[in-house]
């Protein structure tokens, strides 16, 4: 049973704020309980203290033994807010020596032959996370869009270092796209998703369908995603602080979760050194799609950000590249959360809400 009144979420898909940034339309999406601008949502304020956010800082201990803390650290225990029956699937598959999850939902009764299909991508900075911390809401989105949804479990770094969970990543877009009518979907409307770095590897995949002319993705949405690595860096994009309005009794929590987005050279950050082998890989198009070439020809985009988060300034810069090559993009920003807040389906609302406007993207 989710854990606030259902008025929350309606408040939240009736009401909303268009503002511009980058030269770009984004819906505001505010908290149903904070009016006031710089401020926390009070349920997520609530999970600040016991969550882990920002880099280490400072000399960077061995990954063997910083790796196994941030694993640990990661996702949030959500809850199940389906209200049909809905069938899970399970293959393992192996694709260039490694092996890959494939966990699917589907609603177990429906009224359509073919359903259309997300394909999602996990977050976990490409060393953790699992399909298990996904698993509620890719339910929840199969049933509010009666779509088949596929639930990735790819390889993670530092033992599978870049390109492996990116090849996997498109191999079983690759897969399901070939195999298309034994899972009994639309091969011509394959949505691609994921949250974090599961929106880097959906960015990165979107551009590899394009750049080798495989039309296997209509539709990207992208989650709070990584879309540059280190300190590479795009013209015209910029980072600082100041672009983040806080409260000043809201800095001590709402500060270091923005370190996640910050600029810093290879080399500082753990999960970009224990995925990147080669600091030269930092300006790799797959590594950063902020740094493609060319961004015309991608599929139509959704962009979900969380204010508070240090990585909604490359998203909604990545937006602003993605409308200058023409491609159909939509923003939604939402005001007082942080970073990861698609975990925490069933106690706050905003994820629901979120899981709702995807099912809209996939359904139109």
């Amino acid at each position: 049973m989710k854990k606030y009144e259902d008025i929350l979420v309606e408040k939240l898909q009736l009401f909303s704020e268009k503002i511009e940034s980058n030269g770009i339309e984004i819906l505001l999406k505010k908290s149903p309980l904070e009016d006031r601008d710089g401020y926390l949502d009070p349920i997520e304020k609530g999970f600040i203290d016991n969550s882990w956010v920002g880099s280490m800082g400072g000399e960077l201990p061995p990954l063997e033994i910083i790796v196994p803390i941030i694993r640990n650290a990661m996702g949030f225990p959500n809850l199940n807010l389906n209200t049909q029956e809905m069938i899970t699937k399970y293959e393992d598959l192996n694709f260039e020596g490694n092996q890959v999850e494939l966990w699917r939902y589907f609603k177990r009764r429906s009224d359509k032959k073919i359903r259309p299909c997300l394909i999602f991508y996990h977050g976990g900075g490409w060393i953790g996370g699992t399909p298990y911390v996904t698993e509620n809401p890719c339910k929840l989105i199969a049933e509010l869009a009666d779509a088949v949804v596929f639930n990735i479990g790819y390889s993670l770094a530092p033992e599978k270092q870049f390109p492996n969970g990116f090849n996997d990543c498109f191999n079983a877009l690759k897969h399901i796209y070939e195999n298309a009518d034994y899972y009994e979907i639309d091969k011509n409307k394959i949505t691609i998703a994921g949250d974090s770095a599961g929106g880097n590897y959906t960015a990165a995949v979107a551009l590899r369908a394009k750049d080798e002319k495989l039309p296997m993705v209509y539709q990207q949405i992208l989650i709070y995603p990584a879309v540059t690595m280190a300190d590479a860096m795009a013209p015209g994009y910029e980072w600082d602080e100041s672009f983040f309005e806080i409260a000043d009794e809201e800095v001590v929590d709402i500060k270091p979760g923005l370190n996640l987005g910050k600029p810093e050279k290879y080399g500082t950050d753990p999960m970009v050194v224990a995925y990147l082998k080669n600091p030269e890989d930092i300006s790799n198009p797959y590594v950063s799609p902020m740094l493609a070439k060319n961004h015309s020809g991608l599929p139509k985009t959704l962009i979900a950000v969380a204010e508070f988060d240090g990585l909604r300034l490359q998203g909604e810069f990545y937006a602003s590249q993605l409308k200058k090559a023409g491609v159909e993009t939509k923003v939604l920003r939402y005001k007082g959360l942080t970073h990861a807040f698609l975990d925490r389906l069933g106690y706050l609302p905003q994820s629901e809400d979120l899981c709702i406007e995807i099912a809209k993207a996939i359904s139109e």
